[in-house]
C-alpha cells in the first residue's frame, strides 16, 4: 500500500509499505527491499521508512527514513521496523494515515562476500563507541576516520538482520495544510514495551546533501559539518532547509522529550540530516507537530 497526499506549493508527502501486512512475529523476508524502502546503495534500504517529501516532484529523504519514524533502544542496542501496516481516511481538511510498525531490525557486519560478522564481542564493542560518538563531540572526527578505515581493510559493510520480534509500535499521522505551510500532528502509541527497553526515539530525517543548513529560534545559523551528528537542541524550535528547493521542516520542543539534532555524510553510507526526539518507554504515549513549509 502506498499513500501519496499533495500539498500545495508543489510539496508532497508518500508513505509505503512493502507490499504485505506486518504478521503477529518477525520473519526473514519481513526486511526485503519494497516500495517503502530505499531505492539505492545506502544500507538503510531494508529499513521502514515513515513519510518522505518531494518537493515538485523530487523526492528529497537521500539517505534519511523520512517523518515519525521510532526506533526503540534495548541499552546499546538499536532495534529498527523492519515492515509496517498502513491504513489511511480522509478528514475534512487534511488526511489521517495510521502506520504499525513492526520492529524488528538490529544492525549488523557483512564481508564483502556477504558472510555474516557474527562475534558478541565485537558488536558490543561497536554499540559503545557509537554512544561514544554521540556524547563526546570532540572524538566524533577520530572516531569516524578510524571506523572508515576499518571498514575498508576489512571489506565490512553495514547491513540489518531480522530477528524474532513481537514489538511493535503504532503512529498516527494527522497532515493538515495552513497559512504557514503543511502541519503534521504525530502521535505514537508506546504501551506494552518489553521490560528491557530503555529508550524510544523518534525519528525525523531527510536527505544531508538537500537540508545541510540549520537554524533555530536561538539564532544559530549552522551549515554542513558545523551542524554535528548528535547534538542537543536547545532552541524552542529548530529547522532544517534545503536551500536549492527551497523548502524547510521544524519541529518544537515537547515536555518529556529530549531533542536533538543531527546530520551525517560518508559516501554511501550516511547521508541524512534531521532530528530525534528521544524518551523513556514508560511515557506510555508520546505526540509532537512538525510543519514543513517552502521558504523565499
Amino acid at each position: 500500500m502506498k499513500v501519496e497526499v499533495a500539498l500545495r506549493e508543489g510539496l508532497a508527502l508518500t508513505i509505503a509499505d512493502g507490499g504485505a501486512a506486518v504478521p503477529a512475529a518477525a520473519s526473514a523476508d519481513r526486511a526485503r527491499v519494497g516500495a517503502g524502502r530505499v531505492a539505492s546503495a545506502y544500507p538503510t534500504q531494508r529499513l521502514q521508512r515513515g513519510l518522505l517529501l518531494s518537493v515538485d516532484g523530487t523526492e528529497l529523504a537521500e539517505e534519511g527514513v523520512g517523518f515519525g519514524v521510532p526506533i526503540l533502544k534495548r541499552g546499546i542496542t538499536t532495534v529498527f521496523p523492519g515492515a509496517v501496516a498502513l491504513a489511511e481516511r480522509p478528514l475534512a481538511d487534511g488526511r489521517e494515515v495510521t502506520a504499525v510498525f513492526a520492529m524488528d531490525l538490529v544492525e549488523r557486519l557483512s564481508t564483502a562476500d556477504g558472510g555474516a560478522v557474527g562475534s558478541k564481542a565485537l558488536y558490543a564493542a561497536k554499540n559503545s563507541l557509537a554512544a561514544l560518538h554521540r556524547r563526546a563531540p570532540a572524538l566524533r572526527g577520530p572516531l569516524t576516520t578510524a571506523s572508515s578505515a576499518l571498514r575498508r581493510s576489512l571489506g565490512w559493510e553495514t547491513t540489518f538482520a531480522a530477528e524474532v520480534s513481537t514489538m511493535t509500535l503504532k503512529a498516527t499521522y494527522t497532515i493538515l495544510e495552513g497559512s504557514e505551510g503543511a502541519h503534521v500532528a504525530v502521535a505514537v502509541e508506546l504501551s506494552g514495551l518489553p521490560d528491557d527497553i530503555t529508550e524510544v526515539v523518534l525519528m525525523n530525517e531527510l536527505g544531508a546533501r538537500r537540508f545541510d543548513r540549520y537554524i533555530d529560534a536561538a539564532g544559530a545559523d549552522l551549515r554542513g559539518p558545523a551542524i554535528g551528528t548528535w547534538d542537543l537542541v536547545s532552541a524552542a524550535r529548530a529547522s532544517f532547509v534545503c536551500d536549492s528547493h527551497r523548502a524547510a521542516f521544524s519541529l518544537a520542543q515537547v515536555a518529556g522529550a529530549t531533542l536533538h539534532r543531527g546530520r551525517e555524510l560518508i559516501g554511501t553510507r550516511l547521508a541524512w540530516s534531521g532530528f530525534g526526539y528521544s524518551l523513556p518507554p514508560s511515557l506510555g504515549g508520546f505526540a509532537y507537530d512538525l510543519t514543513i513549509a517552502r521558504t523565499s
